[in-house]
């Protein structure tokens, strides 16, 4: 897997978000890292559960967010979120029992997952926020 950079496909033009995007991508190169590093399950299993705390974070803020504006969106987006959230907690709950947890294709699913998404639902609620002087 490769590392996550953040570049001008990134944005979706409302700060905070591009932040988080930002610290989101920060955090899955951590994951990645302490892979390549061969580093044990306890450190990797960390680093998944930071992944997860921000998310949930950045998952909540974003919804309130497109709530608070009346996204038409928003609940499928929520919807979305949860998806990936739940595969996230399986993913970890398997890592801290010990059992196989295939790290390389989770963050590769993950890498794959975070750009599509914000490349195209989170680009909507962008230029939609915008248009309601949300920047």
């Amino acid at each position: 897997m490769t590392l996550l950079t953040w570049n001008h496909a990134c944005t979706v033009g409302v700060r905070a978000m591009d932040d988080q995007h930002g610290i989101l991508m920060d955090t899955m190169n951590e994951l990645r890292l302490a892979l390549v590093q061969g580093s044990g399950r306890e450190q990797i299993s960390l680093q998944l559960n930071r992944l997860i705390e921000f998310a949930v974070m950045h998952f909540a803020s974003e919804e309130t967010l497109l709530e608070r504006f009346g996204f038409p969106g928003a609940a499928a987006h929520r919807v979305e979120h949860q998806r990936v959230l739940d595969w996230l907690r399986a993913s970890a709950h398997r890592a801290e029992r010990r059992e196989d947890t295939q790290m390389r294709p989770l963050l590769g699913f993950l890498r794959d997952w975070l750009v599509e998404h914000i490349a195209g639902l989170d680009r909507e609620y962008g230029a939609w926020l915008n248009e309601r002087g949300v920047f």
